[in-house]
Order: structure tokens, then sequence, then C-alpha cells
């Protein structure tokens, strides 16, 4: 009984690797695509304003840059028809179950953009601080966004997502009195898990906090144009 139990588990962990090893062969494909852009992998758990947070960066930088946004959701499009209103070009991805996109899913996304010149690319993930964690899909770097509603033990409970993530955007600050959150406690915790990462605090509804990712964000924008002109 546990040898059969054993080789299950071989099985499982062989798909496994064998799933991922052809995911981030796709996935560096993808990277020499993306060589002339900044591709930014905005993740988070459902219902922290990920998406409010894009709708207010595309409507802050669509003046400087040139932006495109690919959306993915396990159903509907709601959230493209949202980032349509910005006026910044968008394809919508579904997923019909699963709970991350992956490098093939991007790779057909790109065939229906014209990226032609586009500065910054945001791919918007399906809501989930799991399975993301393990999916390159081409991108410069990893934002996690993690709501004042959540908690302060996101961090812990979900380390893989915070350890791969170049930046923490920790979003309705506005309700941190109501929901007496901490946020130097929260920043310890992120700090313990993810000591790489840029936190910036900030509210979609508000702007408040904006100025300093929008910096953040356009200086690697830059760099990422200075590696294509050098």
């Amino acid at each position: 009984m546990c040898e059969g139990h054993d080789h299950k588990e071989q099985k499982r962990v062989n798909l496994a690797t064998s799933v991922l090893a052809a995911n981030d062969s796709l996935a560096q494909e993808n990277r020499d695509i993306f060589k002339d852009m900044l591709v930014v992998n905005l993740v988070s758990s459902p219902g922290s304003g990920k998406t409010s947070i894009l709708e207010r960066s595309l409507l802050e930088l669509r003046d400087e840059f040139s932006l495109a946004v690919i959306e993915g959701d396990v159903f509907t499009d709601r959230d493209a028809q949202r980032i349509k209103k910005t006026g910044v070009s968008v394809i919508q991805i579904n997923t019909g179950g699963a709970c991350h996109l992956d490098a093939k899913m991007i790779r057909k996304g790109v065939d229906q953009l014209d990226l032609d010149g586009v500065d910054l690319l945001f791919i918007e993930n399906v809501g989930n601080l799991v399975c993301p964690a393990g999916f390159d899909l081409g991108e410069d770097f990893k934002v996690t966004v993690l709501s004042t509603t959540e908690g302060d033990d996101k961090p812990a409970k979900y380390p893989a997502m915070f350890k791969k993530s170049a930046a923490v955007l920790v979003n309705k600050v506005d309700l941190k009195e109501a929901l007496e959150i901490d946020l130097k406690a929260l920043d310890a915790e992120l700090f313990e898990v993810s000591p790489q990462a840029t936190v910036f605090h900030v509210s979609a509804k508000t702007g408040e906090g904006f100025a300093g990712w929008l910096d953040w964000l356009k200086a690697e924008i830059k760099k990422k144009q200075a590696i294509k002109l050098g």
C-alpha cells in the first residue's frame, strides 16, 4: 500500500516538473518578444483592489508612455471592459477554471495585441496567491497587491509569492484606521518574508501613495529603455 502511494507521489512530482519545464521554455520565448518593453505581472488574492490599482496607474501613465494590458480571469471579461474605458489596449484571457495564467496563454494573448512601440505591458493575473507564484510568464518581475482588509499575516501564509515580488502594494490604506491595521507591523512582516521587495502604501480610491509607486515604475521603464538603446 505504501509502495503504491510512493509511486503515485513520484508520478505527480515528475508531471509537475515536466509542466513547469515546458512553461519555463515558453516563458523564455515570451521574454525574447518582450525585450523592448517592461512587463509587469500583477498578482494578488481576489478582492485586493488589483484592477482598481491598474486603472489608476494606466490613467496616470498613458500620456507619457505607450501601454497595453493582458487581463487574466477564470471567467467573464468584466475587468477587461473596465480597462478599455482607460483607452489602453487590452486583451482578455479566460483560463476556464485554471487558477493562474501560464506562458502559453500569454503567448496567445500577445498574438492578439499590437505591441509595436509599447513601453509597458501589464499582465493582470488571476486572483490567487498560490498558483501564479510557480509560473514564469516571461515578465520582468512580479508585483503583489496586498489589501489592508486581508490582515497582516498574508506574507507568512503565502511566502512564495511575496519572495518572488519586486514590489508590494499595500492597498486600501484609507481604511487603516477603521480596520485598526498596524502598517508598521505589516511592513515588518513583509520585510521578514520578502526583504528584496519595495513596499508602497497606496489607496486606489483616493490616490494616496501613488506618486511613489508611479515614480518607481517609471524608473523601471527607463531602465528597460536604456538596455534597449544600449
